[in-house]
């Protein structure tokens, strides 16, 4: 992975991400804190960490090999039905942070990501949601089934199918 503009911090998200401790997760997005993300008081706004999120599932899809844009010309969008956040710590400008995107579980219509925000410096984990993603038709919003390369990288990273935390639901 290289990204332009973010010295060091490519080193640092494979550390962070293969430590021998603990492993935080198979795949996660770099991010640098910018000033447009703070709020009044230099701290990271809270809805800001959704716009990270959103742009680490977004790139596990493309590491993947699936274009949004090819789905979207086949009339398929994915959109947010369910969040649960919590928020540990603060992030503050200029902080590199890791933002992990991991399929945790999948059914007929959805997927559910766990995703964390990590703090590269000290690999403090910030916040951790879980993220239930629809798919949808885009011409109507109704619900569709998974395509079936999206379904196939989900049981490659194997969560597990059907089962949401235990229970069956669509």
């Amino acid at each position: 992975m290289s990204i332009s503009g973010l010295p060091g911090i490519v080193q640092a998200l494979t550390e962070v991400l293969l430590s021998d401790s603990e492993p935080l997760a198979k795949f996660g997005w770099p991010v640098r804190v910018y000033i447009e993300d703070t709020d009044a008081g230099g701290i990271v706004f809270h809805a800001r960490y959704l716009h990270y999120m959103e742009r680490a599932r977004t790139e596990w899809v493309r590491s993947c090999g699936v274009g949004l844009r090819a789905g979207m010309a086949d009339n398929i969008s994915y959109v947010v039905q369910r969040l649960s956040i919590h928020y540990a710590a603060p992030a503050k400008l200029d902080d590199e942070l890791v933002v992990t995107a991991e399929p945790v579980a999948f059914g007929r219509v959805w997927m559910e990501f766990r995703q964390r925000v990590v703090r590269v410096r000290d690999r403090k984990q910030l916040c951790e949601a879980d993220v239930k993603v629809a798919c949808v038709a885009l011409d109507s919003g109704r619900p569709i089934r998974l395509p079936d390369n999206m379904r196939g990288l989900l049981e490659q990273s194997r969560p597990h199918p059907e089962t949401e935390h235990g229970t069956s639901q669509e």
